[in-house]
């Protein structure tokens, strides 16, 4: 006989919407037969109804013919008996209760699947900041309980549906088999020449519903062992979080399927959650609702951008971003596994690995590759006083540009390795440390200003910010994705590897949680401020800027270098590159810079003019204070020497005898001449 189709009982506890469409046909199928058994025990009643009354009517006609009572009582009492056992017991057998398990069988799946669906919302809705064990541990067992309820049944379910495939062959042939054998009985006591043909063919019908028979008690007894078998298997995963250590984790992964909570905004400020099973196709994130017969497309996911996010206090969320930045979607996994396998099969796809031709076995050797290459450290904080940024007075930075200025050394650098540019041990810092707050200079450093909330457009309220009299103030959204330490910063080749390395770190060892802040660009410095709390959390000084640039396919990515001076033990300078991720916005972003370190050397250049025009002014003003007190002197000399000639006149007009008495002073000034006059004026 040729195969009969099965639901696939091992699929049932994943429950995807491809398994309950088929479970639908079979449904339907269920359905169908159903009703045709209906209508078929109708008709066959009303044939055993009709051989009742034949033989009621023969039995009475059979007392007023007494030669014939014995003979046709009898044959019609026996077809009668015949059509009871052989046609009507097997159809309403099947009808009665083969039917009706079905229909039980599908109210107690519903109620099942109801009350999965209702434990699974309530786990999804636990809190991830305010844990309470009590309640994690009631919901956990609730989602346990319901979800091995669920599986068990719809087990069941599926073999019962299985088996109906079976049964509806044997309920339609068994009472038509019984009434022919029960009409040829009839008629063999009336004919003893019978058709042999007939005889053989019903000889093999009656064959072929034996097979039948034992194919099912064959295929019943192999669904019960595989019940068995998957109940105990699928056990632990009845729990929503499994034990990783169990069940690990698999990041070489190009596909994946599976339940999802998808995040749908209802409002200004409000959200529902709805609860899909999402699938890869491709370069394609597809979703399917349950009830639909195919998924839809929820987004285009190569070269898109998946991070961890914290959502309305929910555990395991992740957020989707197109390549454009125009499309994202948040999403939410039953499970720790789940949500680092649907971070890591997407980073996967958004690489473009499925395209070739041995996806898994490229992406395996592009994260050991990866894990090779780099050894992350999640923090700086012992490194972190001599890699702080300060504030030192010197010559404005001749590279302003990302790329373009840089041309004609890019046949010098070509024939840089890798290894001259980030040394591959070196540590990486994935997390802000927050707050710092540096001075300017000459100012003294007080206990306040390291928390002082700082408006990103340069206003603060009751005392004037130090960035209030720039030109230039651009404020950019940026995600903090790490900063490690290079040993060169003359190329932008730096910053490209820069990048690569700590991408690879994050995408190894799951760090996919990245802070968020407002990038502040003014002419004196740039400013990463909390948007919480407007809180400075680092201050880069603009002339340490030393280098920028842009990622050379994702334009989202951008990176700077910093060059610092050294720490309080080792006084080299270290050159610190950081990177960030933006809206689509990272040319922007370093052509804002470019803009503030132009205007800044243009300031400075102008500083420097005022101030030695005022250099100018003040030796002049000088020049001419000289100049003037030069001129005083020489009119007081000249007045002096009128009052002693006009003395020197009166004297001689005044006769003998008398005389003019002389200061000490005069007789000392007349001694001495002119020279001597002016030379004591000089020294007075």
């Amino acid at each position: 006989m040729p195969g009969i189709d099965k639901l696939p009982i091992e699929e049932t506890l994943e429950d995807s919407p491809q398994t309950r469409s088929l479970l639908g046909v079979f449904e339907e199928d269920a359905a169908a037969i159903s009703n045709y058994v209906n209508q078929l025990f109708q008709a066959m009643h009303r044939i055993y109804d009709a051989q009742n009354e034949l033989s009621a009517a023969t039995h009475l006609t059979s007392k007023l013919l007494k030669e014939y009572e014995q003979q046709l009582s009898s044959c019609h009492a026996v077809l009668s008996t015949q059509l009871a056992d052989a046609m009507m017991f097997p159809i309403t057998q099947f009808k009665e209760r083969d039917l009706k398990e079905i229909l039980t069988l599908k109210e107690v799946f519903q109620i099942a699947s109801n009350d999965h669906d209702a434990a699974i919302t309530r786990y999804s809705r636990l809190s991830k900041r305010r844990e309470n064990e009590k309640i994690k541990a009631e919901v956990t067992e609730d989602v346990y309980t319901s979800r091995k309820k669920q599986h068990q049944t719809m087990m069941h379910y599926f073999c019962a549906l299985n088996t109906l495939q079976y049964k509806k062959k044997i309920a339609m042939l068994e009472p038509l088999l019984g009434y022919m054998q029960a009409q040829i009985s009839f008629f063999k006591m009336g004919s003893e020449n019978l058709n042999e043909q007939l005889e053989e063919f019903l000889t093999n019908i009656g064959t072929s519903v034996q097979n039948v028979r034992r194919e099912m008690e064959c295929e019943v007894e192999t669904m019960q062992q595989t019940i068995e078998d998957l109940e105990v298997a699928s056990d632990p995963l009845y729990l929503p979080d499994p034990d990783p250590t169990k069940f690990p984790v698999h990041r070489n992964l190009t596909r994946k399927a599976g339940y999802l909570n998808a995040r749908n905004k209802t409002g200004l400020v409000s959200s529902s959650w709805e609860r899909q099973f999402y699938f890869t196709q491709g370069g394609n994130l597809m979703s399917q609702a349950r009830g639909d017969v195919a998924g839809g497309l929820v987004m285009d996911i190569d070269n898109c951008s998946v991070m961890a996010v914290d959502c309305e206090d929910r555990r395991y969320c992740f957020q989707i971003t197109s390549f454009d930045g125009k499309k994202s979607s948040i999403l939410q996994a039953e499970s720790k596994k789940d949500y680092e396998e649907w971070i890591c099969t997407i980073n996967n796809i958004s690489k473009q690995i499925y395209l070739s031709e041995n996806p898994e076995e490229i992406a395996a050797r592009v994260n050991q590759s990866a894990l090779e290459a780099v050894t992350p450290s999640p923090s700086f904080q012992q490194r972190h006083e001599s890699m702080r940024p300060t504030v030192q007075s010197r010559p404005p930075a001749t590279r302003t540009s990302s790329t373009g200025s840089l041309g004609s050394e890019s046949a010098a650098l070509s024939a840089l390795s890798l290894d001259s540019l980030v040394a591959p041990d070196t540590p990486i810092q994935f997390d802000i440390i927050s707050p710092v707050s540096e001075d300017q200079p000459g100012q003294a450093k007080t206990s306040g200003q390291s928390g002082r909330r700082t408006n990103p457009f340069g206003e603060t309220g009751g005392s004037k910010s130090e960035t209030e009299d720039s030109i230039l103030h651009q404020l950019f959204i940026v995600r903090f994705l790490g900063s490690m330490e290079v040993k060169y910063d003359e190329s932008p080749d730096v910053v490209y590897e820069t990048m690569r390395q700590i991408l690879a770190a994050r995408a190894i060892h799951n760090i996919f949680r990245m802070t968020e802040s407002h990038l502040l660009v003014t002419c004196d410095c740039l400013k990463l401020i909390d948007p919480q709390t407007q809180v400075t959390r680092l201050r880069f000084p603009l002339p340490n800027v030393v280098l920028y640039a842009t990622h050379q396919e994702n334009k989202r990515l951008f990176g700077f270098v910093l060059r610092t001076s050294g720490g309080r033990v080792d006084s080299r300078q270290t050159s610190v590159c950081y990177i960030f991720e933006s809206n689509n916005e990272g040319e922007k972003i370093c052509d804002s810079v470019g803009l503030a370190k132009q205007i800044a050397f243009h300031a400075e250049l102008d500083r420097k003019a005022s101030e030695k025009q005022k250099e100018i002014d003040r030796v002049k003003e000088k020049q001419q204070k000289e100049l003037n007190k030069q001129k005083q002197i020489e009119k007081d000399l000249e007045e002096q020497s009128r009052l002693i000639a006009a003395s020197s006149r009166s004297n001689q007009s005044s006769g003998e005898g008398q005389f003019v008495v002389l200061s000490s002073s005069q007789s000392e000034d007349s001694d001495l001449g002119e020279d001597g006059k002016k030379k004591r004026e000089s020294e007075a």
